[in-house]
This record gives structure tokens, sequence and C-alpha cells, in this order.
């Protein structure tokens, strides 16, 4: 071979050296590139997929408390719906009132300013058994009061505790009920209800009060703040004492005071009191049933005093046939 040739020839290969490793060392370098860059981008593709991740937990955690918190503010609702519809049965009441508490009263009764201070009126003279828890001894001075004599060992107080009464009358009725309690001295039992039948003390329900001068005391402290719902009828209260306290070897006094009747038959009041209040051997009715009514619903125009004149209806009727006396004041104020 030439000279010329062999010089050929070797810059061939030289060439095709550097073309082989120019590709190779491309290859490697394509291979590092793509082996170091590939295990960061996983990398931050599982930092992002964790966050998000938590942070959606955070979110339903947070939504799981705010439920939490909505279901018990809606029960406390639904709890505070059934208070709320009583009150304003009671307000309304109050805004009737109020509307006309600057009219003049309408009617007044039959019986004089010194016989209503007396108001007990209803009571009758000294039988056998109150002999014996007074003492012979004993002399009424008022042995007859209003020409009924006092003769009840147990007595019942229903008051109408409705917004009217409480607002307007309720001072009165106060006076009238110690007034009450003064002629009894002593007595087997006491109870004081609303006209709705709810007791006065709940740890004596369908149980007789003892009659001890604390106790009387205790009785005159609470009724001062005493408001229970009324419904404004003493219908409830009168059947529910009958009811719970009827017996046929008590002789029991019941009073109602009150100033209106809401319900919507008189008769059938009074037929089921009749049936609930039966007869001794001696045709006795044992509850003798007196009322005292307080003019409060007397103050309004002539056209919104109908549940006035009802309780007193009703009320005239009641006492007739229960062997008691029904009193309308001349005035609630003291």
């Amino acid at each position: 071979m030439s000279h010329a040739n062999r010089r050929n020839s070797e810059h061939f290969n030289v060439s095709f050296l550097d073309v082989i490793c120019c590709g190779f060392g491309a290859i490697v370098l394509l291979l590092m590139i793509t082996k170091t860059t590939e295990p960061v981008v996983l990398e931050e593709s599982t930092v992002n997929l964790d966050g998000q991740v938590e942070k959606l937990q955070q979110t339903l955690f947070t939504i799981r408390g705010e439920t939490t918190v909505y279901n018990r503010d809606l029960n406390a609702k639904h709890e505070q719906l059934s208070l709320e519809k009583k009150r304003i049965a009671i307000l309304k009441t109050q805004l009737a009132t109020l509307e006309t508490q600057y009219a003049q009263i309408a009617k007044a009764a039959s019986m004089s300013s010194e016989e209503l201070g007396k108001l007990t009126l209803a009571l009758q003279s000294l039988t056998e058994e109150m002999e014996r828890l007074l003492g012979q001894s004993y002399q009424r001075k008022n042995n007859m009061i209003a020409g009924i004599p006092v003769d009840s060992e147990y007595i019942i107080f229903i008051i109408d505790t409705s917004g009217s009464m409480f607002n307007y009358g309720w001072q009165r009725m106060m006076d009238e009920l110690i007034a009450t309690l003064d002629i009894y001295p002593q007595v087997k039992g006491l109870q004081i209800m609303n006209d709705m039948g709810d007791y006065m003390f709940t740890n004596y329900r369908g149980k007789w009060i003892p009659d001890t001068p604390g106790r009387r005391k205790a009785i005159i402290k609470r009724l001062r703040s005493w408001n229970p719902f009324s419904n404004s009828s003493p219908v409830e209260g009168v059947q529910r004492a009958i009811r719970s306290f009827y017996d046929q070897n008590k002789k029991i006094s019941l009073y109602v005071f009150g100033d209106e009747f809401s319900g919507r038959s008189i008769k059938q009041v009074l037929d089921t009191v009749e049936r609930l209040n039966r007869m001794n051997q001696n045709k006795e009715r044992m509850v003798r049933i007196h009322a005292v009514g307080f003019p409060v619903q007397f103050s309004r125009p002539e056209n919104l005093q109908a549940t006035g004149i009802r309780f007193a209806t009703l009320m005239r009727e009641l006492t007739h046939r229960n062997g008691g006396t029904f009193v309308g004041l001349n005035d609630f104020k003291p």
C-alpha cells in the first residue's frame, strides 16, 4: 500500500472512533439526566398529594364540628319552642289588658266594701271535729260570715295565675287569701293549686300540706312570685282538685280566685263537677265550692268583657250547686 492510501485509512478510523465516542457519551449523558431528575419529580408529586389529603381531612373535621354545634343548637331551639308558645299566650293576655287599663269599671258587685274586706264569706260554723282540734272553749268572733257557718276541716285554693290576674289583681288576691286563712286558725290540711291544676309545692302533689304557722308563711312567701302558665279558666284546677282529694270522710272547702272563664260550655263544667263531687248519705256534697271574682276584665270596654261575665255566671251556679257562695268584688286594687 502506498503512503497516501495508508494516511487516508488512518484518518477514517480516527473519525469513526470520534463519532462512536460522541454518540456513546450522548447516550450516557441522557441516561444520567433521566436518572437524576425522575426521583425529584416523583417526590414533589408525593409531597403535594399528602398536603392536599391533610387539608381535606382538616376541612372534614371542621365540617363535622360545625354540624355537631348546629345539631345541638337545633335541639335547644325545639326545647325552647314549647316554652315560647306558653309565653305567647301569657303576653296576649297582658296585651289585651294593657290596651284597656284606663277604662272605667263597667260593673260593680252588690256587696259593700266592709263586707268585701272580710272576703272569706263562704265559711261555716264549727263542727265537733273542729271543736276537738281548737278546744271546746274556743269561740269564733264571727260565728257566721255572710250568713254561712264554717265547717270545713280541709281547704284547697284554686288560683288563676293568668297575666291579667298576676299583673293587676295579684296583691288584692293575696290579701283575700290571707283573710280567708285567718278565719281558719287551724285545719287538718291545706293545698294550693293554680287554675290549670298545677301544685304550688310539687313535693305535696296529691297530698295534704300540714297546717303549721311556718307552712302558712311559706305559702304566702311563695305566692308573691308564683306565676305558672294559665289558660284563664278555673275548670281544670277545680276538677283535678276534686278528683285528687274527694273523700266521703272529709269535709273540704274549695276556694276559686279568678277573673275570667275562657272555656266553651258552662253546662258541661257543671255536669262534670256534679258527677265528681258526689253526695253523702245526708244528701250533702263533701266538697263545698266557694268563689271570689276579681273585676279585672270589667276594666276593659264592654265588648271585651265576655270572659269576665262568663266567669261570674259559671261561679254563681257552681257555688250554688255545691253548697258554697260566690262573691264578686267591686275593685281589684288593694
